[in-house]
């Protein structure tokens, strides 16, 4: 099939502003009309004067005509660039709101693969650079166009030789542009690769400031950081240069009409075979094709990196989704069972294998095993973040890609060691479990995970912004407002990833004691790496090389399961050496 040119996808992506940009269209196109009549009117102007004629009122109406058109031009021009700027917005908020309501649509780990300086290159910079060049080009460029075009018809009907006269610069001035223009998508293309390259390396260097000062790793990083800024400056500055020979050559020679224009055509007035007052009107209306076209020119190189920054977009809309249904649909209990799943996050590597695993609901299960084991590759497969290669995981005995995503997130609430919390109040990031609770919700949830008082004894109190990513808190302080979050959301299932990895001995006990209240009457599934916090489980299940290696009580795997009592005797020694 043949692929959709940039300019039509975007069509297609602001169908609902099709009626505004098509009247900016027509009032551009009407302006230019307009505009031509200064042209006519002043080559009558010189006609008159040429002949003699010495009597104001005789000029007057000409140059009235011609001022009426030229602001009739004005008018019509800025009412088509109103219109067709609004318009523009409008399509741009419509592709990052595609963009943006697709990302939770698709795996977590395409997104999680996705450098965040590539994605804010893309949903920031590179969508907002599209806004000069589509608020310009669907009236300019038609207008443009248009323009030198009725102004050929009309010299063709005037004398078709200063037509074709007229027109003896252009092709050779484009044919210097075009030298540059040819390869200005691939090189644009590669712009956009060193810029992403250079902002990822800057997000990489800021967030990881702490490990490079804490390492004193300042001058490799900073190198790093310096030799993909200094790649970037370079690859513009060598691309400007390579195309200056060609966008000078082309800007002075488009322009040049009266080259041809004015000798040929005196010749021709000299040998009778041209009226003076059609020379004359040639030489002035000449004078208007090359400015119009060289600024319709000036769209080419930008319609380049619309059609860049269009395949970037739609390599991220055309993603491949989780497949789910999209009606809601019954789920009687939360039983929650993995039927022979097989899962790897990319093709050529497989984390789990052949795996069954049933939960009980309403009860307890804790997965633990050595690092690596595919512990968090099954709570994560389990609360929907990814599909599985082969087999099933179903809810009360709905297979997952059965219920829509939506569905699914409100029925598992995810703890996990690394939360995050975005740059909002902590009030703000302990609602986004459930974003219609009301102020006394939030600060009820937040007394249940033992956070109220710190959070009360913050410069704002609950209105405290956190910073980007929970800066200005302690890890135990963004784990207990995550804690809050999920006792806000009150999802019957309850995943804890490694929840109490960055509580301080000091807080462990308020932290569990919240835990306790965030999965009483709920299906509880726990990763742990501190055994003593989950030997009274209903059931642990032991996790190697992406297997089951066992399940039971704790009593049951400490008699049974070799590794499993390995793994309880190193703990133990572990506790005692922290008590020593």
């Amino acid at each position: 099939m043949q692929k959709q040119s940039p300019l039509l996808r975007i069509w297609s992506w602001g169908k609902e502003e099709h009626g505004r940009l098509t009247r900016a269209i027509a009032s551009a196109f009407l302006g230019v009309a307009l505009g031509m009549l200064p042209y006519f009117c002043a080559a009558q102007i010189i006609i008159k004067l040429l002949a003699g004629e010495k009597e104001i009122r005789v000029y007057l109406p000409w140059l009235l005509i011609g001022m009426a058109g030229y602001a009739a031009r004005t008018l019509l021009y800025n009412l088509a660039l109103s219109m067709s700027h609004k318009a523009t917005f409008s399509v741009l908020k419509t592709i990052r709101q595609k963009i943006l309501e697709k990302l939770p649509r698709l795996p977590l780990g395409t997104v999680m693969d996705m450098q965040s300086g590539k994605m804010k290159q893309i949903i920031v910079d590179q969508v907002d650079g599209m806004e000069t060049t589509l608020a310009h080009l669907f009236p300019e460029m038609t207008a443009n166009i248009a323009g030198p075009a009725l102004i050929l018809i009309y010299l063709f009907v005037l004398d078709w030789r200063m037509a074709l006269l007229s027109l003896v610069t252009i092709p050779i001035g484009f044919a210097f542009m075009m030298s540059v223009m040819g390869s200005y998508q691939k090189k644009y293309e590669g712009a956009v690769r060193t810029t992403m390259e250079m902002n990822g390396t800057i997000v990489e260097y800021i967030g990881g400031i702490e490990v490079i000062k804490a390492f004193n790793q300042g001058k490799s990083s900073y190198a790093k950081f310096s030799d993909r800024v200094m790649a970037n400056a370079s690859y513009y500055y060598h691309w400007m240069k390579s195309c200056l020979f060609g966008t000078s050559m082309g800007y002075a020679v488009v322009p040049a009409t009266l080259v041809t224009v004015l000798p040929v055509g005196w010749l021709f007035y000299q040998n009778g075979s041209l009226s003076a007052d059609t020379f004359i009107t040639a030489v002035i209306l000449s004078l208007g094709i090359a400015g119009p076209l060289m600024a319709a020119m000036n769209f080419v190189d930008t319609l380049a990196q619309v059609g860049t920054t269009v395949e970037a977009v739609e390599e991220l809309l055309g993603a491949e989704e989780q497949q789910h249904g999209n009606r809601e649909v019954s789920i009687p209990n939360t039983d929650i069972a993995l039927t022979h799943v097989s899962f790897g996050y990319h093709e050529d590597k497989e984390i789990l294998k052949d795996v069954s695993l049933s939960i009980s609901a309403g009860s307890m299960t804790a997965l633990v095993g050595p690092s690596g084991s595919g512990k968090s590759t099954i709570a994560k497969l389990i609360a929907g973040f990814w599909d599985v290669n082969s087999g099933s995981v179903s809810i009360g005995g709905v297979d997952e890609k059965e219920i829509p995503l939506k569905q699914l997130y409100d029925k598992v609430a995810f703890v996990s060691q690394e939360n995050y919390l975005f740059d909002e109040s902590v009030r703000e990031n302990i609602r986004m479990g459930r974003p219609s609770a009301a102020d006394r919700e939030v600060e009820a949830a937040a007394k249940a995970a033992g956070c109220d008082s710190f959070i009360r004894g913050l410069e704002n109190g609950y209105d405290t912004r956190v910073g980007s990513g929970g800066a200005h808190l302690s890890g135990g302080e963004r784990q207990r407002i995550a804690i809050a979050r999920a006792m806000l959301k009150d999802a019957p299932v309850v995943i804890l990833d490694e929840a109490t990895a960055y509580i301080d001995p000091e807080n462990e006990a308020v932290i569990q004691k919240a835990i306790g209240k965030l999965v009483r009457g709920k299906t509880v599934i726990v990763i742990a790496h501190r055994l003593s916090t989950i030997r009274d489980a209903d059931k642990i299940v032991v996790v190697k090389d992406g297997r089951i290696e066992a399940e039971g009580t704790h009593e049951d795997l400490r008699r049974n399961c070799p590794l499993y009592e390995s793994m309880w005797q190193a703990h133990i020694g572990a506790k005692d050496g922290e008590m020593a």
